[in-house]
């Protein structure tokens, strides 16, 4: 059965790599939303849709969810609980249900020691308004939903060439310091592939093996 699978934010590192793995299933096809569309023309467009669009424009995303069955959402913008609320709206008012969140380490207070000190000084300075204090608002929007979401909790990321990693749940604490952009793009593919025993969960993301106080390579 084909799966139709929209890609917010498809530009983005991650999503190169979910995109090439998504594609390795004959059965889906995918439509790919991003403000710069012009970067895809290399693909085979055979199972691929390009959109031109703003996540932050309710009018682009709702032509975007026309015979959608999975989103996948894989943004970065200071707006991003904004973002995350428009796709909710979207999403039930075209009944969709399945929705991949890309979000990000420490929304939760949830890395112990001083790799936690470190990753908050990184990411909270500002509180409310920092990169994590957003992150988390947008988290919660996608928690208090009605949707059988999945949220990524990505370790600081590299461009390893690799896939190897770790997962923890919501109220566990986090494990290592780094994990490459093609695993998450490789977890992500994994999910839309067999979404039900990922619904309603948080996961964190690491390499195993790379505790620290923080990445090595920072």
């Amino acid at each position: 059965m084909t799966k139709n699978i929209l890609v917010l934010g498809a530009s983005g590192h991650i999503a190169h790599f979910a995109i090439q793995f998504l594609l390795n299933d004959s059965d889906v096809k995918l439509t790919l939303f991003s403000r710069h569309p012009d970067q895809f023309q290399d693909l085979n467009l055979n199972r691929v849709t390009v959109m031109k669009g703003d996540t932050l424009n309710p009018v682009d995303l709702d032509l975007a969810m026309q015979n959608i069955d999975i989103v996948y959402a894989n943004l970065s913008n200071p707006h991003i609980q904004q973002q995350a609320e428009n796709i909710v709206d979207a999403m039930n008012n075209h009944h969709i249900k399945t929705l991949i969140w890309i979000s990000s380490i420490g929304i939760y207070d949830e890395v112990p020691g001083k790799f936690g000190e470190w990753n908050n000084q990184m990411l909270r300075q500002g509180g409310k308004d920092s990169y994590l204090g957003t992150y988390r608002a947008a988290a919660d929007v996608i928690e208090n939903s009605n949707l059988d979401y999945t949220i990524i909790r990505p370790a600081w990321l590299t461009d390893k060439d690799e896939i190897d990693y770790e997962l923890t749940e919501r109220n566990e604490a986090f494990k290592g310091t780094e994990v490459s952009r093609k695993t998450i793009g490789y977890v992500v593919s994994k999910i839309a592939q067999n979404p039900t025993p990922y619904a309603h969960r948080s996961l964190g993301i690491d390499k195993p093996g790379t505790e620290g106080d923080k990445p090595n390579w920072y």
